[in-house]
């Protein structure tokens, strides 16, 4: 079983960062609360250097927030792109981005509810137990256009139809109880801070 996939084909090795982030610049991420993160997204009409460009800033702005995944909205860009470097539950490393994604509907019969852990770079330092399927599939397009499908299994699984949600407008607290999302909302308040910190920290190790 290779132990990395990037676009969803398998490869040999690859870079700790994905090699566009390189070139990318590191954006503000917005936070719950802010408007272009409750409203759905526009889907993209135009490929070129302009998204390509968004992408590799998404990539790095990822990374320097210890992140598993990033949409557009998360950078204050109400279009519908995400990008991710996440894990399987086997462990296998998932690399890429995708552009106007859609989650694809699962057949109750094929699919397994899983009460697990999850956070989201928007409402820093929360975490909570969201349902999600151990399963999901989202079809959309690469940087240049072409077709993509990209299908996911358990904790990646979660990653991809958590950056679907983003690009519907939707975030994990609004899937939570009001007792739940108020819980989580008063975990921000008193973490935040240090993750600001974990962040800022990063950006300084990426310069040194």
């Amino acid at each position: 079983m290779p132990s990395v996939f990037v676009q969803g084909r398998p490869v040999d090795s690859y870079p700790r960062l994905a090699p566009g982030a390189r070139q990318g610049r590191v954006r503000r991420i917005t936070e719950a609360g802010e408007e272009v993160l409750h409203k759905p997204c526009r889907d993209v009409t135009e490929f070129g250097p302009d998204l390509a460009a968004l992408i590799d800033d998404m990539f790095l702005t990822m990374y320097i927030a210890d992140g598993a995944g990033l949409a557009a909205n998360q950078v204050g860009v109400g279009l519908r792109v995400f990008v991710y470097d996440c894990p399987d539950d086997d462990g296998v490393r998932h690399v890429g981005h995708i552009v106007n994604p859609v989650l694809e509907p699962l057949d109750a019969s094929r699919r397994r509810l899983l009460d697990e852990a999850e956070g989201c770079l928007s409402v820093p330092g929360a975490t909570k137990d969201v349902p999600r399927p151990d399963r999901a599939v989202v079809r959309g397009f690469d940087r240049d256009g072409e077709p993509l499908v990209i299908e996911g299994t358990g904790y990646f699984a979660r990653c991809l139809a958590h950056e679907a949600d983003h690009c519907d407008g939707q975030l994990y607290l609004d899937r939570l109880s009001a007792r739940e999302r108020k819980d989580a909302l008063r975990q921000m308040a008193d973490r935040r801070e240090a993750v600001y910190a974990r962040r800022a920290a990063n950006v300084a190790a990426l310069e040194a």
